[in-house]
């Protein structure tokens, strides 16, 4: 069966997640995490994208990424999975696959969904009720973006920089959004896009999407949670 074609465009975000395989861990120990973190800043400077939100949960991580080049979060997602998987491998003296197969991702329109985008990716571990706070959970970007915590993985969106003419109030208004829930639409829209490898945004958007891929960019059935709560990424 050939493979579902992702939509890719330079400089519009996506949004990624790679899930363990039968969803088994796939960070072990604290080193993990790190080398992790290591391995997708090299890759993603050697794939020209830019990360501008993560979260590393026990068995999947949520990436949103920015290409600039043809291509650029398929080679980065190809290099980080080989990198990361040999060291798991060698680390722990184990064979086989550590990925669920092919990593999913679904274009972000960036003026109207990437810092909704943004808070659902860092509010991941709230949501898995690990920790009552994002900034609570070391392993994601929020006390990069919310309190400038110094990173070398983070490059800021143009949306972000919006926020604020100065790095304090940047921070300050980011944190602010996190005081709203996201509401359950657009939690449905959000999962049914990447679930399906579509497009999450505003209709404009979709339409102008479609228009360039000449595909469908819409889920099946609008509106209606793609998955399980036992099978929720959160």
């Amino acid at each position: 069966m050939a493979r579902k074609m992702r939509f890719s465009i330079i400089g519009v975000p996506q949004h990624v997640v790679q899930r363990g395989n039968n969803r088994g861990a796939c960070f072990f120990a604290v080193d993990d995490y790190l080398v992790y973190l290591d391995n997708l800043m090299e890759c993603a400077q050697g794939s020209e994208c830019e990360i501008h939100a993560y979260v590393l949960m026990a068995n999947h991580v949520h990436l949103l990424v920015t290409p600039h080049a043809g291509n650029g979060v398929s080679v980065m997602m190809q290099a980080l999975g080989r990198r990361y998987v040999r060291y798991v491998n060698l680390e722990y003296r184990r064979t086989g696959t550590l990925w669920d197969g092919r990593y999913k991702a679904c274009l972000v329109d960036p003026e109207r969904y990437f810092l909704t985008c943004s808070r659902y990716i860092e509010l991941n571990p709230v949501r898995a009720a690990l920790v009552k706070s994002p900034t609570d959970y070391r392993w994601s970007s929020y006390r990069c973006n919310a309190s400038g915590e110094t990173t070398m993985v983070i490059i800021p969106h143009g949306e972000y920089l919006q926020l604020g003419t100065t790095p304090s109030k940047r921070q300050s208004a980011y944190r602010e959004l996190f005081r709203q829930q996201i509401d359950e639409m657009q939690l449905h829209e959000i999962r049914d896009a990447l679930n399906q490898e579509l497009v999450l945004g505003a209709e404009e958007f979709k339409n102008h999407i479609e228009k360039l891929f000449a595909k469908k960019v819409r889920p099946g059935k609008p509106g209606r949670p793609s998955t399980p709560s036992a099978n929720r990424l959160y």
